[in-house]
């Protein structure tokens, strides 16, 4: 959430940086500050009246005191009158407050300066790319194929049980998950991240607290009897564990990684860019969040995304890095970089990962604040990343690594798997 102050101070720019992110309601600036100005002038009424209220109830206090009880009842005749007044203003401040927060929750994270406009991902800019494109023979198969064909991931059963979109892996497919999840959580623990182990349902508050409500509830499996939210990501968890705290400055930074199921209903997905495990209603993931001092934010962006490319590196999967342009960015992030991997029998990059500064964004949904050099508290900033999600991990694995002999797997999982040849 964007703080009015900011906008206030800041109108032009703000509306600049918002059509950078392709957004359709710039005239909510305007009204965030047109209610703020009413906000604050009706604080500053219900100040005067109380400070009025206030005085007239020391002055009769005297007056009392001193026997002079006729001039203290007409003052008194005067207080019901400010005591009406007050609540009236309290009334109404209560009121713009909560209208000024429902618009203020509309209005997405503002993006970094560096972010290229755009609105498709076809706009967005390749920042690197590494790796060689592997060349596969021209009877290489698709991963669901390979799937079926070593008895790996049975789609339809997972139909069965649930539907689309909830596969189930078996033997050497659900060793392989069981590898890269504990691959993922030793070097994250290696690069400095504390492993926690979260719920997998939030409450509304969490949801608020990250971003996820109200923007995209559409997209999450929701728990109506208890009103309860299924993770779409470990992020949600993960840094709701800092809500209304009030960090010391040298905790930071605090470096949290966590695996979890996610699940996303992922409502309007169809075609064939959705087949096998290119898009999933329930998937494994490890997550890794820092909460970082303001000052530090961008510099720790670079470092959690070099360290994904390391695991793309010590996997052996060919991956480019994006930057996205403001319209394919999510409403929470400031500046997103995307890591895509080289499906080699689908021939084309698929995404594995996103790495996200948000700034103060979520802090100040969370109230999350530390205590600066100053002692001063300020909101510090907040950063996740998929480092990684499975399912496109696991279709360029097996795409990519097929022999006539079966498919190989990376050398670096190989101490997680116990196997080196998946046949």
């Amino acid at each position: 959430m964007l703080q009015v102050s900011y906008i206030r101070d800041n109108r032009e720019q703000v509306l600049e940086r918002l059509a950078v992110k392709n957004f359709k309601q710039p005239e909510l600036v305007d009204e965030v500050i047109g209610l703020d100005e009413k906000r604050r002038q009706t604080q500053n009424q219900l100040d005067t009246v109380s400070s009025q209220s206030n005085a007239a109830a020391k002055q009769i206090g005297e007056l009392m005191r001193t026997g002079k009880k006729d001039e203290a009842e007409a003052i008194k005749a005067n207080t019901g009158k400010w005591k009406e007044e007050g609540k009236q203003l309290g009334e109404q401040l209560f009121a713009l407050e909560a209208e000024l927060q429902d618009k203020l929750v509309l209005l997405p994270n503002l993006p970094h300066s560096s972010v290229p406009k755009g609105i498709t991902p076809e706009e967005n800019e390749v920042v690197l790319q590494n790796g060689s494109i592997p060349e596969l023979p021209a009877n290489a198969l698709p991963h669901w194929e390979l799937a079926a064909k070593y008895n790996l991931i049975d789609f339809e059963l997972g139909v069965k049980i649930t539907g689309a979109g909830f596969p189930v892996y078996k033997n050497k497919g659900a060793k392989l998950q069981r590898a890269l999840i504990n691959f993922f959580i030793d070097e994250a623990e290696k690069a400095g991240y504390s492993e926690v182990s979260v719920p997998l349902m939030v409450n509304a508050a969490s949801g608020f607290g990250t971003g996820q409500l109200p923007d995209k509830e559409g997209q999450m499996y929701h728990v109506g009897i208890d009103d309860l939210y299924l993770i779409p990501t470990a992020e949600v968890p993960v840094t709701n564990l800092y809500r209304d705290v009030i960090l010391k400055g040298e905790e930071l930074p605090v470096k949290n990684c966590g695996h979890t199921p996610c699940f996303r209903r992922e409502a309007g997905s169809y075609g064939a860019h959705v087949r096998g495990l290119n898009r999933l209603h329930q998937f494994d993931k490890v997550e890794i969040v820092q909460i970082v001092h303001p000052d530090r934010s961008y510099e720790v962006l670079e470092e959690m995304s070099t360290h994904v490319q390391s695991l793309l590196q010590k996997l052996g999967l060919p991956y480019r890095v994006l930057r996205l342009c403001g319209g394919d960015m999510g409403f929470t992030s400031a500046l997103t970089y995307d890591m895509e991997t080289w499906s080699a029998a689908q021939q084309r990059w698929l995404e594995v990962s996103s790495v996200s500064n948000f700034e103060t964004f979520q802090s100040n949904r969370l109230k999350l604040r530390f205590r600066n050099a100053e002692g001063k508290t300020q909101l510090a900033h907040t950063l996740n990343g998929s480092a990684l999600a499975l399912p496109r991990i696991v279709a360029t694995l097996l795409e990519n690594n097929q022999t006539d002999k079966g498919i190989k797997v990376p050398e670096a999982l190989v101490p997680y798997t116990k196997f080196e040849w998946i046949d």
